[in-house]
């Protein structure tokens, strides 16, 4: 199987349909950020009523999960006082769930391309709807 190596318009409006799709099945109102490999806005929606935080975490949370290449929900202890990445959040870090990295290749050339953040629900919420947009980037 051929993995894409850029996240592009076209995947990247599909990516926040699909997250706004598991916002309705969630009952949340969100916002959705898509970016690339560095960081950089590809595609962004909100839904009507999402709350006013989320033009700002959406974006945060995917970026902090291209910045570190893990999901945001995992970096949420090891930022916590104590936490060996303490101090990492604020500025664009947003060190709780709902941003999720996308992935090119697998195995040696594995790499980090993207990522997407999804803000206005409840942490569980998001993360479902993240991981729904990712799923479209993992299945073409």
């Amino acid at each position: 199987m051929k993995f894409r190596d850029t996240v592009g318009l076209e995947i990247a409006l599909r990516m926040c349909e699909a997250a706004i799709r598991q916002a309705s099945r969630e009952g949340a109102l969100v916002s959705v950020a898509v970016v690339d490999a560095g960081g950089h806005l590809v595609s962004f929606q909100r839904m009507e009523g999402a709350e006013i935080a989320g033009p700002v975490l959406a974006p945060g949370k995917a970026y902090t999960s291209v910045a570190n290449r893990i999901a945001t929900a995992d970096l949420a202890a090891l930022t916590a006082p104590g936490g060996e990445l303490y101090g990492l959040a604020g500025d664009r870090f947003v060190c709780f769930g709902g941003g999720v990295p996308l992935w090119a290749d697998y195995g040696e050339d594995e790499r980090v391309v993207g990522g997407v953040g999804v803000s206005g629900g409840t942490v569980a919420q998001d993360v479902a709807c993240a991981e729904a947009a990712a799923s479209v980037w993992r299945t073409g």
